[in-house]
């Protein structure tokens, strides 16, 4: 164990020293010639085993040290040999850069970058060529070295490059004057801006750009309104051939476009103008004519104006074919303006700027007297006053010469004036002076001798007419059409209790309105008399009731008169509406009591009807051989009965029928009538009654006479109480005639007796409800069949009456509708 670990001791020893040894001369050779060094190590391998391991351990990291030491020196060498190189090559660089620079600045230039992502800028270059202070970040505010437009050119230019990369060139003006030229580009990641000086060759090329781009725009510009105007226009070149035209042009001529136009050389204008035109401009530089030109297919007339340009000619053709209608209806006018002026009652007269006259009508010769020679001559204003005053037909004036001075201040006045002529002979002229725009007077003259005359007629008529309102009884009171009181009387003063002096000052109703109101203070009725005093539309008459506070009544009437104004009156009726109001409620009373009388009817038929029933049902069960046998007495007496019993049900009914009618209840049920067999079944409800009256009845009716729409029932009813009213009224060994016939729009019966007639007085009443006059005739009855009768016919929208009174007898017509509509019920 012991010789193992001397063994591996030593091993180690020997290791550490060739290890040591063996670096030494890496690190110096001089320390593996040092024999000192090398007895040192010998020695150590004399020391005690126990330091040995402490040894080896302070070897070994001395061993690592020196290795680190000599490797970090190693590094060291080779970082020192990069870094001269990387030194060389930014030197180089750097000249490259210097020499790029100095080239890129060898113009005055400025530029100014942005990095991606980030907004600050870097400027270089020379920024005093745009400002003169040192502060290049002003370089970015455009306003300070830039008009305004130019500036916000720049600033939306800057914006696009540094958001989407756009690039731009712009040619700029400073507010200096110097011109310069702005690029941008987005160059690596960067946006850079370049600005500088446009000078020599770049200035006039920029210019000529310049020049050039606004030339380019005038044109488009002219083109697009050439385009744009609705009259052709056209251009020719030196040979005379057609270069241009716009829209209007291609389509008077109907090309299919401008290029059309030109290869086909489509001409606006005919051989014969053209001809002229091309005259006219080679002889001088412009060309104006009227001309008649077919353009779309459609004659028209168009004023044609050409003019030469450069080598060419241009030429523009606008529409004159209105204005040249216009002229003409101008002449005519002027023409029909002379005729009508001939035919005026006044007498007109012109004279020019040069006083002369220029027109005058038929009634200035006839109303001077003068020769028609003299006035065609033209004379001067002067000659003509002379004239007429050597003729005493002028005014008399003791200045003359003054007096015509001041009527030719007319010449110079800028007003018409306005005077009236007192002539020698009686008389009275209206002389009015209007001064012309172009120069010169019309004088008017209009006799108003008549007016005059009129006037004063209307004066003394004017007085008649307010003493006559002063002394009516009724009030009356005048409104103009602006409201305000013009006129009244001192009834009317008095009828309202007004101050005179007020009403003079012309109060407007509103006022009046306001004064009245003590004694009338109904607002509705107020309005509705403002209203017919201040409407301008509707203006009518009014008549209003006004009961006023202190018991007085008075009758308002409003007549608008024809110059605008309203008429009021006001009459007393207090008297007068009293009595009304008596006599009213004297009627009154009277439709009470006769309604009480309907009433009664009304609800005494309803009660007897109940009994009548019973009745007429026992004599019918009486008289029926199941009950027993009747003696002949019993018989005789259950016939009166029973007969006298359907009588007062046949009254009952009808006056149920009217009470029915008169409640507005009663229905019809409407269908077709057939006319022959309603006549033959109110006719079999009279066969006793003829046959014990020896009554002939005769019918006439065509038997195809037909039907029409109506209450078969009712019809039936009107004719049957007819026939009975007639048959009535018959004596014994009569004709009693019923007659039918049909026409356009209706169905007419007539109903003929042979009694004694009706004198007016009683056919006034006989359709009246419980009217019944025998006028000495077998007939007798509650006066109602002839009611119901009107009633009846009433609903089916026809007529009864009576047909004009004969000597003897009576004639009842009964019409129906055929074709309108007839009342279904009583409500109508």
């Amino acid at each position: 164990m012991r010789q193992a670990l001397l063994s591996c001791t030593s091993l180690a020893r020997n290791g550490l020293i060739g290890l040591a040894v063996s670096a030494l001369p890496l690190a110096d050779p001089a320390f593996a010639a040092d024999s000192g060094f090398l007895n040192a190590i010998s020695g150590l391998l004399d020391f005690n085993r126990q330091e040995v391991a402490v040894l080896t351990t302070a070897l070994a990291l001395l061993g690592f040290s020196v290795l680190s030491a000599i490797l970090l020196m190693h590094t060291r060498i080779r970082a020192s040999k990069s870094e001269s190189r990387l030194l060389a090559t930014i030197e180089g660089l750097q000249l490259q850069a210097d020499r790029y620079r100095a080239l890129l600045f060898a113009e005055p230039q400025i530029l100014i970058s942005w990095a991606a992502g980030d907004s600050r800028p870097r400027i270089s270059g020379d920024t005093s060529l745009l400002m003169q202070q040192d502060a290049p970040l002003r370089i970015l505010a455009f306003g300070t070295w830039l008009p305004p437009e130019p500036a916000l050119q720049m600033d939306h230019a800057v914006d696009a490059l540094r958001e989407s990369g756009e690039g731009f060139l712009l040619n700029l003006t400073t507010s200096n004057g110097h011109a310069v030229e702005a690029m941008g580009r987005a160059v690596g990641g960067q946006a850079i801006v370049r600005i500088r000086e446009l000078t020599g060759v770049r200035r006039d090329l920029a210019e000529t750009n310049l020049r050039l781009k606004m030339l380019m725009e005038e044109t488009a510009m002219l083109r697009g309104f050439a385009d744009a105007s609705p009259f052709p226009i056209w251009a020719k070149g030196a040979k005379g051939a057609l270069s241009y035209a716009n829209a209007a042009y291609v389509q008077a001529t109907e090309a299919g476009s401008e290029a059309d136009a030109i290869d086909r050389h489509l001409e606006l204008l005919d051989s014969g103008h053209r001809t002229e035109m091309d005259r006219t401009l080679a002889n001088s530089s412009a060309f104006h004519a009227r001309l008649p030109i077919v353009a779309r297919g459609e004659r028209r007339i168009y004023d044609v104006r050409a003019m030469n340009v450069g080598g060419g000619s241009v030429g523009v053709a606008i529409d004159a074919s209105e204005a040249d209608a216009l002229s003409s209806a101008l002449v005519r006018m002027a023409e029909a303006h002379r005729r009508t002026l001939d035919q005026l009652s006044s007498g007109v007269a012109v004279f020019d700027g040069q006083r002369r006259l220029a027109f005058y009508n038929e009634s200035y010769r006839k109303l001077w007297d003068l020769e028609s020679s003299f006035l065609d001559g033209n004379p001067d204003d002067s000659s003509v006053l002379d004239r007429l005053r050597a003729a005493r037909k002028l005014p008399e004036q003791a200045d003359f010469r003054a007096w015509k001075a001041k009527l030719h201040d007319a010449y110079r006045a800028i007003e018409t004036a306005k005077d009236t002529w007192f002539l020698p002979d009686g008389r009275a002229l209206s002389v009015v002076t209007t001064p012309n725009p172009e120069g010169g007077v019309t004088y008017l003259f209009d006799d108003v001798t008549e007016s005059l005359n009129l006037q004063r007629q209307f004066d003394r008529l004017n007085r008649v007419q307010r003493e006559t309102l002063d002394s009516l009884a009724e009030g009356v009171a005048v409104f103009g059409s602006n409201g305000r009181a013009k006129l009244f009387n001192p009834a009317f003063i008095k009828m309202w209790k007004l101050a005179p002096e007020a009403l003079r000052e012309e109060p407007h109703i509103d006022t009046v309105e306001g004064w009245c109101k003590p004694l009338f203070d109904d607002a509705a009725d107020w309005r509705t008399i403002r209203e017919a005093i201040t409407s301008i539309e509707r203006r009518t008459d009014v008549q209003l009731k006004l009961e006023r506070n202190d018991g007085s009544v008075l009758e308002c009437m409003s007549l608008p008169l024809p110059d605008g104004a309203t008429m009021l009156t006001f009459h007393d009726i207090t008297d007068t509406e009293n009595v009304e109001r008596a006599l009213r409620e004297s009627n009154d009373a009277l439709k009470a009591a006769d309604q009480m009388k309907i009433d009664f009817v009304h609800h005494v038929s309803y009660e007897l009807r109940a009994p009548l029933t019973t009745i007429i049902g026992f004599a019918h069960f009486l008289s029926d051989p199941s009950t027993g046998p009747l003696t002949t007495k019993q018989a005789e007496y259950l016939d009166y009965v029973t007969k006298s019993t359907n009588a007062l049900l046949a009254l009952t009914n009808n006056i149920l029928d009217l009470a029915t009618i008169d409640a507005g209840a009663m229905k019809l049920e409407l269908g077709p009538v057939d006319i022959g067999k309603a006549i033959s079944a109110a006719a079999e409800g009279l066969q006793d009654r003829l046959a014990t009256d020896r009554i002939h009845l005769k019918v006439d009716a065509d038997p195809n006479i037909g039907s029409f729409i109506g209450d078969e029932r009712r019809v039936v009813q009107v004719l049957y109480n007819l026939l009975a009213n007639a048959v009535g009224f018959s004596p014994q060994d009569a004709t009693v005639g019923i007659s039918a016939k049909r026409t356009e729009r209706s169905v007419v019966f007539t109903v003929t007796d042979a009694g004694p007639g009706m004198p007016p007085e009683v056919r006034d009443r006989a359709f009246d409800m419980f009217e019944s006059h025998s006028q000495g005739s077998r007939h007798r009855g509650a006066g109602l069949g002839l009611s119901l009768v009107r009633s009846f016919v009433k609903l089916h929208g026809g007529d009864v009456r009576f047909a004009p009174p004969a000597s003897r007898g009576t004639t009842v017509i009964c019409e129906f509708p055929l074709q309108q509509a007839v009342q279904r019920d009583a409500a109508e």
